[in-house]
């Protein structure tokens, strides 16, 4: 196979003839000698030494050596240069065992054609060490970028490197930690990603209900569909990962409802309104029902349905390359459903994830380094592969055409479905990313008084208001 990974193959497995292969090689180009290993045309995108298989790669770069002469790059020839003593850029980021592998590739590729300096990455605690580069989310991301400015702002970086920043202008849905207030990006947003719908299929086909086309497009239909699940003897219909991201971020912004309120100058949380009490109220309803099953562990819900034990599951739309990649459930994806009694509904959701940041202070020509690293992840051919890998959205316009393309399948569906979702109507006010909802501690708090409705301990509206006031608290 030439030295390229191949997509749902394994090494020692032997090709199916006639399947598509989407391989990992050094020339988007469809090479014959693949052709004639496994019957069928190939994608071709940059390579993925680095989780091969050692053994099949010395042996691919043999039939390389013979058959590719003239094909790849001098470089792909190059023996590995003396060990020296180099200038290492350190880049911190907790990301999960299996994005880390695709971050991993990302950069073992763009150090392949630096010299001197290179991007090493770390996953120790960034509060004790001195890394260059930080990939961050959550609170530690709150905690990086409150009082004096600790980075350089990316599009400082990119300007004063003479780098083209290739990407798209941050949208009013997106999270606006790592934006400016006049639309600029402060870092790079590399793992956005928006809560969707994920269906098992085989889960439905044995409730009677055809996979290919469920009634779920707004909560009442998915509410029938759910006692359908529960009536064919399925224990768990539906959870929710993340509900206070999901139940009250971002569908009030999918049915154009407010979560903040203008209070002199700044804003205050206000998502204690009727629709939020409504849609908590009803999730209620479904939990007493035991339609609902709600996990205390942050990803238990989805670790549940990637183990097929829960049938339906809201979620980040990144969640459908690791349930695809467990490969225990024949998943679909599909837009979040919305109330058919609140007008305009639905309007739009958020995007919000890790960003990559830059450490002030760090020397000039390692800017220039980093500048170089951000413009290589950003090519077409690597944007394309960490989506496929991390289940991430698309950061330019390369990569939007790219999720639009038929020759992946339905490899990115996930990404279309979450585009489609943030872009279904144009953004308003109320259905923009408010900064005062999106901080850690006010979504740990959600979640905190949500678990009381869950439990049957409190009433919705209760626990709302106690939320809000918790927020404001903490502002």
């Amino acid at each position: 196979y030439v030295g390229c990974k191949v997509t749902r193959w394994s090494a020692g497995q032997t090709p199916v003839p006639g399947r598509r292969y989407i391989s990992y090689c050094p020339h988007r180009m469809t090479h014959p000698i693949i052709q004639r290993l496994v019957g069928a045309p190939a994608l071709f995108f940059p390579p993925r030494v680095n989780i091969m298989n050692i053994k099949c790669f010395k042996t691919a770069a043999a039939v390389i050596s013979i058959f590719s002469v003239g094909v790849l790059s001098p470089a792909a020839h190059a023996a590995p240069a003396a060990a020296t003593a180099e200038q290492q850029i350190q880049l911190y980021h907790g990301l999960p065992p299996a994005r880390a592998a695709a971050l991993v590739d990302v950069v073992d590729r763009f150090n392949a054609q630096e010299k001197g300096i290179k991007v090493v990455l770390s996953d120790k605690d960034w509060h004790t060490g001195s890394p260059r580069l930080l990939i961050l989310e959550g609170e530690d991301e709150d905690n990086f970028v409150a009082g004096t400015p600790r980075y350089k702002a990316l599009h400082v970086l990119m300007k004063e490197a003479g780098v083209p920043l290739q990407t798209l202008r941050p949208p009013a849905m997106m999270t606006r930690t790592p934006v400016d207030a006049k639309g600029r990006l402060l870092a790079l947003p590399v793992g956005l990603s928006t809560p969707v719908l994920f269906l098992n299929r085989n889960a439905l086909r044995q409730a009677g209900i055809n996979p290919e086309a469920p009634t779920v497009g707004t909560w009442f239909e998915l509410q029938e569909t759910l006692g359908r699940l529960a009536d064919t003897g399925h224990t768990c219909p539906y959870t929710v990962s993340e509900p206070g991201r999901v139940m009250v971020e971002n569908l009030s912004a999918w049915h154009n409802e407010p979560v903040a309120t203008a209070r002199g100058k700044t804003m205050a949380p206000s998502f204690n309104g009727m629709f939020q009490v409504k849609h908590v109220a009803m999730m209620a309803s479904w939990a007493r029902a035991r339609y609902l099953h709600m996990f205390d562990q942050r990803n238990e819900a989805e670790q549940r349905f990637a183990a097929g034990e829960c049938a339906v599951i809201a979620a980040p739309s990144a969640s459908w390359a690791e349930f695809r990649r467990q490969g225990k459930v024949d998943v679909a994806v599909m837009r979040l459903p919305y109330h058919e009694d609140f007008p305009g509904a639905p309007q739009n959701t958020i995007a919000d994830g890790p960003a990559l940041w830059t450490a002030a202070g760090t020397k000039p020509t390692e800017y220039k380094t980093v500048a170089r690293f951000i413009s290589f992840w950003l090519q077409p051919e690597n944007q394309v592969a960490w989506q496929r890998e991390t289940g991430y959205l698309p950061l330019n316009r390369a990569g939007l055409l790219a999720s639009r393309s038929e020759l992946l399948g339905d490899d990115l569906e996930n990404v279309r479905v979450a585009v489609d979702q943030l872009t279904n109507k144009p953004t308003t006010a109320d259905s923009a990313a408010q900064p005062v909802v999106e901080r850690e501690r006010v979504r740990r708090i959600l979640d905190e008084e949500l678990a009381g409705v869950w439990s049957d301990q409190k009433a919705a509206k209760e626990a709302l208001d106690n939320a809000v006031t918790r927020a404001t608290v903490t502002k």
